[in-house]
């Protein structure tokens, strides 16, 4: 490695990858990528094979194994939270489930002091930019052309369709795209899985990119601090094995997630002043936001034993196992080609919200992301939760020391809001696996069951069954300078206070979008990419969505 760089790139994961792809187009651009992970090795099949997502979470050769603090409302539970440690980071690990968010999510970004340039025309043309969506070759709110191959799930166990159609008769409409003109209603998801195998941030911008000379990627480089001249940004502390290394460079973007990058915020003496004098750290700059603001998606899996024998559940068999990654390896076909995430569903639980609050996947087996499986012969899921909860959390800092995890906690089921939502999510599940369409397979509720009936029941199961589906985000939001909670600059993506320094990851999103975050992360780093090289940004498209209409209550008086 050179001792000066132009761009040092901290994080190789879904938004560092891009970054780093990005700027190291211009070749005169010499550009470092710092990855405390190892790489993606193309041979590693827990990785590539689609179906093998529920081996790397818990498993530290593959997840850094983050844990909450004691959650308050959930019984002092410590939940886990997996993040990918390799290149390519938790895209490398994540279930593979691509969606946008509903483009009111963006209006609600833009709609913020500042923020205007980060709503759903401004954002739409970034996420048309990465996309390659093949099923959806005619339809001109989706990319073709992009580096992030897009397959629709092919949902063709019976399963499924029997849950679009109950979805239908519970009131709810069908839908083509969620991430199209209409996302609220049921139907087949988008999956970054191409030639049955994962299509990670790795494979898909770094890869491509490795031949290029200006292009420095460096693994099991564990950054510990930033270092500043006065308030300019200088250079990285970074251990590399045994020795620590001094590497300057012109720009130094944060790229490590809502988790490490407020972890590397405060360490290198910005955040707020008081928490860091506390811990004899000096403060560069006081930026009380950082850290806080935290927020996620917490879901709970509905459990039904399955009257007929159609369900996946017997693949996870093991002594069919090495049959099935034969194939895999053979063809890249069969039950290993998939992640069995392929449809699900978008809805208001309530009449009181503007767009869909309540996210389902549906699962033809019934199985945990520990990998236990339902006590059944045949068995399906849906996994459910909140999209919009008010609960808000923070990452703080316990000490000086670099490997130590940061304090974290989300306060999850900590609001009148959160509560009612999550009782209606219950309850609304509830009603759809009861219609007819589901009655040929629904052999009873296994978890929670049917004793579980009252709020209070259904609150005391999610708070002890509930996992976090793995969306953490929010902690170094973006906003103007007059907003004393925000921590990077929407225009151009550096941290307040500070030069030399920005930010690129989950970190910087003001709120979480209504489903998972991957597809948004992506669309970010594409954006920030041209603001940080100085491109002029794509234009804006203006287009229609769905906007559902309330009901109007007609009133008398007396």
């Amino acid at each position: 490695m050179k001792k000066m760089y132009d761009y040092i790139v901290v994080g190789g994961g879904s938004a560092g990858a891009i970054i780093a792809n990005r700027l190291s187009e211009d070749a005169k651009n010499e550009v470092l990528v710092l990855e405390a992970g190892r790489s993606d090795y193309p041979w590693d099949l827990l990785i590539q094979m689609p179906a093998a997502l529920m081996f790397p979470a818990g498993n530290p050769f593959y997840d850094w194994r983050y844990r909450t603090d004691p959650e308050p409302h959930m019984g002092g539970r410590r939940v886990k939270h997996a993040r990918g440690k390799v290149l390519g980071g938790s895209s490398s690990i994540n279930g593979m489930i691509y969606q946008r968010g509903n483009p009111m999510d963006y209006e609600r970004w833009g709609a913020d002091e500042g923020m205007e340039t980060w709503n759903f025309a401004h954002c739409l043309p970034y996420f048309k930019k990465m996309e390659n969506a093949l099923d959806s070759p005619h339809d001109d709110m989706r990319g073709h052309d992009g580096p992030i191959t897009l397959t629709r799930g092919p949902a063709k166990n019976p399963l499924f369709e029997a849950f679009f159609q109950a979805g239908e008769q519970a009131g709810h409409p069908r839908t083509p795209d969620v991430n199209s003109y209409q996302q609220e209603g049921f139907g087949p998801f988008d999956r970054h899985i191409y030639n049955g195998q994962r299509v990670s941030t790795s494979h898909a911008y770094l890869r491509p990119a490795k031949h290029r000379e200006n292009l420095h990627i460096q693994t099991r480089a564990f950054v510990e601090k930033v270092l500043f001249d006065g308030t300019r940004a200088k250079a990285v502390q970074v251990r590399i094995g045994k020795k620590l290394h001094i590497i300057e460079a012109n720009e130094i973007i944060l790229s490590g997630g809502a988790f490490n990058t407020p972890q590397l915020l405060q360490l290198s003496g910005i955040g707020e002043e008081k928490h860091l004098r506390s811990l004899g750290i000096t403060p560069v700059v006081h930026l009380p936001g950082v850290g806080e603001n935290l927020q996620d998606h917490l879901e709970v899996y509905i459990q039904y034993e399955c009257k007929e024998p159609v369900s996946e559940l017997p693949s996870l068999n093991k002594l069919k196992m090495p049959f099935i990654g034969l194939e895999w390896l053979l063809k890249r076909t069969g039950p290993a080609s998939t992640s069995h995430f392929e449809g699900g569903g978008f809805i208001r639980s309530n009449e009181d919200v503007d767009y869909p609050n309540l996210m389902y996947h549906f699962l033809p087996l019934a199985v945990r992301y520990d990998g236990k499986k339902a006590d059944v012969d045949h068995g399906f899921q849906v996994h459910v939760g909140p999209m919009y909860s008010d609960a808000r959390g923070h990452v703080k800092i316990k000490s000086t020391d670099p490997r130590e995890h940061p304090s974290i906690l989300f306060n999850y089921l900590s609001t009148d809001q959160d509560r009612r939502e999550w009782v209606e999510a219950v309850r609304r599940t509830r009603e759809i696996m009861k219609q007819p369409a589901m009655e040929k397979f629904n052999a009873g509720e296994i978890s929670p069951g049917p004793k579980v009936q009252s709020d209070r029941e259904i609150l005391n199961w999610v708070a002890r069954d509930a996992e976090t589906a793995l969306h953490p985000s929010c902690t170094a939001k973006m906003g103007p300078e007059s907003d004393p909670m925000a921590v990077v600059d929407p225009h151009t993506m550096k941290v307040h206070g500070v030069e030399g320094l920005r930010v690129v990851d989950a970190s910087v999103m003001p709120y979480v979008t209504n489903g998972n975050i991957h597809a948004p992360i992506l669309m970010l780093a594409e954006k920030a990419a041209d603001l940080i090289a100085g491109k002029e940004p794509l234009a804006p498209e203006y287009r229609d969505y769905y906007r559902h209409e309330k009901k109007q209550v007609e009133t008398t008086e007396k």
